[in-house]
């Protein structure tokens, strides 16, 4: 059975002469969450937006390769097209509208659903999932906290009932505890509404917590994929990761004498 998801060997360049990507292949199978590992520029956030279709928006596009979602390519669509498909980005940064309040804020992720009553209906499993986002949809957006305008985002998310829901850097600048809470509720959504997760994060620790497969990206390639007990238990990541987050020493797998280039997922 094909995955839900498969991006096969694609190359990425912006404004027609930096290329970002070369060769980049994963897959993400129906009911997964797949992680995507890596230091900043390596390109984790280029292959979410070759994914939904925003790469057009800033001069960028896929020029070699394809993207394949149920079965159909996507790579030369547009967003709309995307998420109506039932593929949704939760972008970096925590992007609220911020002079609409919570609840509009939602109203705005749900505008592809037509039934009143499925949008209420979907709103109450938003607020089931992030009781906070009840207490405080009547408040503007903008005058909530960070840890409140990442849970509007990924509800924002599920209000477009997708299929494949892709986050990225979701635990960026929260504290360990609100970090938590939210992977927790990432779990639950994908256990219980069904929905894929492709997970950006540079918080290696944290995402092979909640993931079941894992891809180390480094310079726009792949250098890496298994799954992630057997990627806990790697020599080479584990030294990779330690001094990428606790030392601050920058390691190349080039430099890792028992790294070992795998393609299955090309197969």
């Amino acid at each position: 059975m094909e995955p839900l998801l498969i991006v096969n060997n694609i190359e990425v360049i912006y404004h027609n002469v930096i290329l970002v990507l070369k060769g980049m292949s994963l897959a993400v199978n129906k009911g997964q969450i797949v992680t995507v590992l890596g230091n900043n520029g390596a390109g984790k956030t280029t292959t979410l937006k070759a994914i939904s279709g925003l790469l057009k928006s800033e001069d960028g596009e896929v020029t070699d390769g394809q993207i394949r979602f149920m079965g159909e390519r996507i790579d030369r669509k547009y967003p709309e097209e995307i998420v109506r498909m039932g593929i949704f980005q939760v972008m970096e940064g925590r992007r609220v509208f911020e002079d609409l309040t919570v609840e509009e804020n939602l109203i705005a992720g749900g505008h592809t659903n037509k039934s009143r009553s499925k949008m209420k209906r979907d709103m109450g499993a938003v607020f089931d999932y992030f009781p906070r986002l009840r207490e405080r949809k009547n408040v503007l957006a903008g005058y909530i906290s960070g840890g409140e305008q990442q849970m509007l985002v990924i509800g924002r998310g599920l209000m477009a009932t997708p299929n494949l829901m892709l986050l990225d850097e979701p635990s960026m600048g929260l504290s360990p505890l609100l970090v938590s809470e939210i992977f927790s509720i990432v779990q639950r959504i994908n256990k219980e509404e069904g929905v894929s997760i492709l997970l950006v994060e540079q918080n290696a620790r944290l995402a092979l917590t909640i993931a079941t497969h894992g891809y180390v990206m480094e310079n726009g390639r792949i250098v890496l994929d298994d799954t992630v007990a057997r990627l806990k238990e790697n020599a080479d990541v584990k030294e990779f990761y330690l001094g990428l987050t606790e030392v601050g020493k920058k390691k190349s797998y080039r430099d890792v004498k028992h790294y070992k280039r795998r393609k299955r997922w090309l197969t």
